[in-house]
């Protein structure tokens, strides 16, 4: 019976009749939508604040905050890849969602209180939250769709504006409060903003079919250890890493000694592991998924620089004054989600017609054109820095140029890896590697700090930035060349002389030999 259900799950819909569609999409997506929008308007409305709130109002040094903030950000994105096992395992999508959003919750008011104690448990609350909700909901998206849809980076895509539209909100609304007024206020509006969040998922799970339940619901009930049931345990064992991820905070230090020299090699294993024990057909997508998850690092890790060196280099370096008026640093954090949501409806209506023209770039060539535009935004930086260094201040442009350019490379790469983790990998472990593709963020969390500590030295900003530069530059011709290779590896071998496509027509959906340009069951257009 559960092999059947795996062969369904990997093949039907969830919730995609005509009935329960919008615009057509399956209404549950837009459950997502919201509840991702706030849960991420809660995120980034603390995220934005961060550096500037360890720097000016705890008063840390500004290598310290760094060091911590990247310690943050790491232990932000590894948690998702244990949230994303126990969904999988035995705990079901949306009970680790709701648990993940209650614990933001407790995290964002605990951050309302000006004391170090609070601090850095508020920090852990956040950071095992995340855990549970961030991989948990991108599956549930990506289970609202059979594997072959072509609409699935669409709605990545329209997903992914949600979370921008929350992103680019939070920084002026927190930010403003917290900078202008108190920083305890503009905590507190985060986490009323994931309130909301958690009041929208609650009521819309009624839009998700099936999608997210427990795989075996009466194995939360079943005795684990000592007699206690495996869901007594989940809890203790939450209440147990509190503590300890804000000791780990507090000497952030010994998070990049532990990436580097125990979670590090504990992955590598694992993947290693998991590579020999998966099917023949299925090796080569894991294979596509992990390379891709190698150059996601990459991306990140200088990504990540706008919270930390990108805002140190705002507030100290660029001339913010317009009309009389200084804009707040925080407000800087806003400018690439709301050039994603102007963008996204682009890039998603791109997608859909090179797909339909069948002239769709793979999932390869996507990401290394996202890193190639990621490095061309820091070369505008660069420019900037040098200008900085010349007059004491560098014109606005350059950093709003840099924000368009990280913009348009991470639109071609984060939608579109979430997509591709979804498609390729095997139903049984879809979570895992959704929590494995959150995990390189973990890795690239702690490049970041490396990489934000070298502009603390004098002149540090554009010897950092030129090195960014060829660091991302390189990355992205690299996986140009390996593209070809990547687009073989992803096809298996065995079902790829009996190809086929779907019809793109959703009262329809017949499968068609992927040649064949009129529908076998409705007779209309392919294209």
């Amino acid at each position: 019976a559960r092999d059947l259900t795996e062969r369904l799950r990997e093949t039907l819909p969830v919730a995609n009749s005509s009935e329960d569609q919008l615009f057509g999409h399956p209404k549950g997506l837009f459950v997502l939508f919201f509840a991702e929008m706030w849960e991420r308007f809660s995120f980034y409305g603390m995220r934005g604040m961060l550096f500037l709130y360890m720097w000016k109002g705890l008063e840390y040094a500004k290598e310290h905050a760094h060091e911590t903030y990247a310690g943050y950000i790491g232990l932000v994105y590894a948690t998702p890849l244990i949230g994303g096992m126990l969904a999988d395992r035995f705990l079901g999508a949306r009970k680790a969602i709701m648990l993940g959003g209650i614990l933001m919750v407790l995290g964002h008011f605990a951050m309302a209180f000006e004391f170090p104690l609070f601090f850095y448990g508020a920090m852990a609350l956040i950071i095992c939250g995340n855990g549970f909700f961030k991989p948990n909901i991108s599956t549930i998206v990506g289970s609202l769709y059979t594997k072959d849809d072509p609409r699935r980076d669409s709605a990545f895509t329209i997903f992914y504006m949600g979370i921008n539209i929350g992103a680019g909100l939070a920084p002026i609304a927190c930010g403003t409060l917290g900078e202008r007024i108190a920083w305890h206020w503009g905590f507190t509006l985060a986490g009323i903003g994931m309130v909301f969040g958690l009041i929208v998922f609650a009521w819309g799970r009624k839009f998700l079919g099936t999608a997210g339940l427990p795989p075996r619901p009466a194995a939360l009930r079943e005795p684990l250890f000592a007699g206690l049931p495996k869901i007594s345990v989940l809890y203790l064992c939450v209440v147990l890493f509190i503590p300890l991820a804000g000791l780990a905070l507090y000497y952030p230090g010994n998070i990049e000694d532990g990436v580097k020299y125990v979670l590090g090699p504990v992955v590598l294993l694992y993947i290693i592991v998991q590579i020999i024990l998966c099917k023949p057909g299925e090796r080569g997508r894991i294979t596509v998924i992990l390379v891709l998850i190698f150059f996601s690092i990459t991306f990140w890790s200088c990504f990540e620089q706008a919270g930390s060196s990108m805002t140190d280099f705002a507030e100290t370096k660029v001339n913010r004054v317009v009309f009389g008026w200084e804009i707040p640093t925080t407000w800087f954090q806003s400018v690439n989600p709301i050039f994603i949501v102007l963008c996204a409806p682009v890039f998603s209506w791109l997608w859909l017609r090179l797909e339909r023209a069948r002239k769709d770039p793979s999932s390869p060539l996507k990401f290394a054109l996202g890193i190639i535009q990621l490095a061309g935004g820091f070369v505008m930086l660069v420019v900037g820095a040098r200008q900085a260094a010349a007059g004491g201040q560098s014109s606005l442009v350059w950093l709003v140029l840099a924000y368009f350019l990280h913009t348009t490379g991470e639109l071609c790469l984060s939608p579109v890896g979430l997509s591709t983790v979804t498609r390729l990998s095997p139903v049984r472990l879809v979570g895992l590697m959704m929590g494995m593709w959150f995990m390189s963020n973990a890795f690239a969390g702690v490049l970041s700090g490396v990489i934000a500590k070298m502009t603390t030295v004098e002149g540090g900003f554009e010897s950092t930035f030129r090195l960014v530069v060829y660091l991302a530059g390189g990355a992205g011709v690299l996986l140009l060349v390996l593209t070809p290779l990547l687009n073989r590896l992803a096809r298996d071998p065995k079902s790829h002389a009996k190809a086929t496509r779907v019809c793109p027509h959703p009262d329809c959906r017949h499968s068609n030999p992927v040649d064949a340009e009129f529908c076998a069951q409705c007779g209309r257009s392919l294209q």
